[in-house]
């Protein structure tokens, strides 16, 4: 007996795979906490505007998983046949707000509203508006809702989400149009208003194995819909899949 358990401690154990997750920055603080308590194989993190990480993937880089902010980034991965495409699905959804440095009365966000005197001569921080989600959906509400053209000049946009919403919580910027979830996370910026629904697309974040991906991959997936990593999400500020 004593010789078969010496057999059996020199076999060499399976080793974990890291399974290698690309996500917009509008997660990090939510997917994090998500992570940490993940009790499956070991998850690294890997954060970035949407339209950056598609560009990645498609130029080779080693993800297991993808989560976009919108649901044009995951097509174009896609299209490149480059995701699994039975395992896609939504994660979370998420609101557009109005952010300030400072705490300022509340704001009705509608086609009334005078946001270029809320500046005060100030710069309004967005995202990239022709490539990261958040600026994307922060300009089409501005359009929908007639501002656009008044605040263009005094827009100025960062390479992700995070970046844009640090402009305003350092000062840099006297307001910013970012998620909900992104002004839960950061305690320096006050929440204005919320940009109606129904002046942007739906807000979604679509996640996929790619073609890729490590086996293991799957249950960290899985994990991302199930009821303890969805409570994170919301107590983050995400709303539920749209």
């Amino acid at each position: 007996m004593r010789f078969l358990t010496l057999i059996l401690a020199m076999l060499p154990v399976p080793a974990m795979a890291d399974v290698i997750v690309f996500a917009a920055s509008s997660l990090k603080t939510a997917l994090d906490e998500v992570a940490d308590g993940w009790q499956g194989d070991p998850v690294i993190l890997s954060y970035g505007g949407s339209a950056a990480l598609a560009k990645q993937i498609e130029a080779g880089a080693p993800a297991d998983i993808f989560i976009a902010a919108a649901e044009e980034w995951m097509d174009e991965v896609a299209q490149s046949g480059l995701i699994q495409p039975e395992t896609r699905l939504d994660i979370a959804g998420n609101a557009l707000v109005l952010i300030a440095h400072q705490k300022q009365p509340s704001v009705d966000i509608g086609p009334g509203m005078d946001l270029a005197g809320l500046l005060g001569g100030g710069k309004l921080s967005m995202g990239f508006v022709d490539a990261v989600p958040a600026g994307q959906y922060g300009k089409a509400a501005l359009v929908a809702l007639g501002h656009w053209t008044v605040v263009e000049p005094m827009v100025v946009q960062s390479e992700n989400v995070r970046a844009a919403l640090a402009l305003v919580a350092n000062g840099e910027a006297a307001l910013g149009i970012v998620y909900a979830s992104d002004a839960v996370a950061e305690p320096a910026v006050t929440v204005l208003g919320t940009f109606p629904d129904e002046t942007h697309l739906p807000i979604a974040y679509p996640a996929a194995l790619t073609v890729g991906a490590d086996p293991a991959a799957q249950a960290f997936l899985d994990h991302l819909t199930s009821p303890k990593a969805q409570a994170i999400f919301a107590a983050q500020g995400f709303l539920p899949p749209p």
